[in-house]
């Protein structure tokens, strides 16, 4: 920063700042606002709040009871609306709900780095601020990675989206999308982005999965075409065809102007890791213990930050859940960061949340880790162990699919060696 910048910009305090206006971010806001945390400030980089469900149209958001906007200190567990609502609906509300509870929501402004501890850089149209906070929640949420991250060969013509692109391209703004498209994976957002499509007139090809069998078995009429993975996109200034590399070394060309690249989701950890804040290399987001403290100090982080991604309610009440935590913080009663031996997973599992071990914190979620895998697993036995100790072992009955979570129970944590090596999870 040059001396003329660091003149231009403006610095003053809050209590409570949160980065982020999704799901977790206004749940955070609300709860914190309610509880009486003082000068509650949530930002939001985008011009409205309510992150991933703004341009989401389809139901079902806020269908359970825990998956409320409604701050637990102002309602005790408020109504809610038993069929849910669509992903607009749920984010203005999201945004009601913060505001009410008398957090301030700032939208248009990005925070760009840190300037100390507690202490961030933002910017915006009216100008350029530093802002020092006595703990900062982050709730940046996740994204889809790009054709450009996945490395897949070919042309690069008009008509390659992800889902997010999609979603907002048919939804926000109204674009034309193309005729015949074809979706590159079979998760739930797969699905969604499939009945985008059919709603924006576009017919659905097929959908594509390098999966020997689907992850999520749904009904539909598209077809499904497992064990094969985009070899390259043809076509100069609109998309032509995909072609797909099967298992049993075939290739073929499926004729289409639109391809959607779903899943894939890695978290906005940018703020994060140039903050110095240790990142947990399963997750990819910050390391953090079942308190939602990470590595620094008064940061907190929250929602799919840390887990990408799971759904929009349980990222709201994460955010919910932190507000604890943040209070025991600005009482003085609870000033450690995450510091205790890290989480780790062997294959096939892909990671687990929380990744730090501490004290046995009791989370208001529930007193649970949550694990994905990278492959479909049979009936297994998990074991949880420490330098060849066990310290738990559990039989799952059922059938592990890759995303979607499970739980593991987390009353070995006391049996932890805060001093010891990492504690390791392991699926038999």
């Amino acid at each position: 920063m040059t001396g003329r910048e660091e003149g231009l910009r403006a610095a003053r305090e809050v209590d409570v700042l949160i980065v982020g206006a999704g799901p977790a971010g206004l749940a955070a806001g609300a709860e914190l606002a309610a509880a009486g945390a003082g000068r509650v400030e949530i930002l939001e980089r985008e011009q409205e709040a309510g992150g991933i469900p703004r341009h989401c149209h389809h139901g079902g958001f806020g269908a359970r009871a825990a998956y409320s906007w409604a701050p637990a200190a102002l309602t005790g567990g408020a109504a809610h609306d038993r069929g849910g609502t669509s992903g607009p609906e749920y984010a203005r509300r999201g945004a009601t709900a913060a505001v009410s509870a008398g957090a301030v929501l700032r939208t248009g402004v990005t925070v760009t780095g840190w300037a100390g501890p507690l202490t961030v850089e933002t910017t915006c149209p009216a100008g350029l601020e530093r802002i020092t906070a006595r703990a900062v929640v982050l709730a940046t949420g996740a994204r889809e990675r790009p054709r450009s991250a996945r490395l897949i060969p070919g042309t690069r013509p008009a008509g390659v989206y992800t889902t997010g692109e999609l979603q907002q391209a048919v939804h926000l703004y109204g674009q034309w999308i193309g005729t015949r498209a074809v979706v590159v994976g079979d998760e739930p957002v797969g699905h969604a982005a499939a009945g985008t499509l059919r709603a924006a007139g576009v017919q659905v090809v097929a959908m594509v999965t390098d999966r020997p069998e689907p992850r999520v078995r749904m009904r539909t009429r598209v077809p499904l075409l497992t064990g094969a993975t985009v070899g390259g996109l043809l076509g100069r200034n609109r998309l032509s065809g995909v072609t797909l590399r099967h298992l049993d070394g075939r290739t073929t060309t499926l004729s289409c102007d639109t391809v959607v690249l779903t899943g894939d989701f890695v978290p906005d950890h940018e703020l994060a890791r140039r903050g110095g804040l240790v990142l947990d290399p399963g997750t990819r987001g910050p390391a953090y213990d079942s308190a939602y403290r990470t590595s620094r100090p008064g940061v907190f982080a929250v929602g799919n930050l840390l887990h990408a991604v799971e759904r929009a309610g349980f990222a709201a009440q994460e955010g919910r859940a932190v507000a604890v935590p943040v209070l025991h913080r600005l009482a003085g009663t609870e000033e450690r960061a995450a510091s205790g031996p890290p989480l780790v997973v062997d294959a096939p599992l892909r990671w687990i949340t929380p990744n730090v071990t501490g004290p046995h914190v009791v989370r208001p979620l529930g007193d649970r880790f949550l694990l994905r895998t990278a492959r479909r697993l049979p009936p297994s036995v998990f074991v949880v162990s420490q330098d060849g100790r066990e310290l738990h072992r559990r039989r799952r009955l059922s059938t592990t699919v890759p995303g979607r979570s499970l739980q593991l129970a987390a009353d070995w944590l006391d049996h932890v060696d805060p001093d010891g090596p990492p504690v390791r999870v392991t699926a038999l």
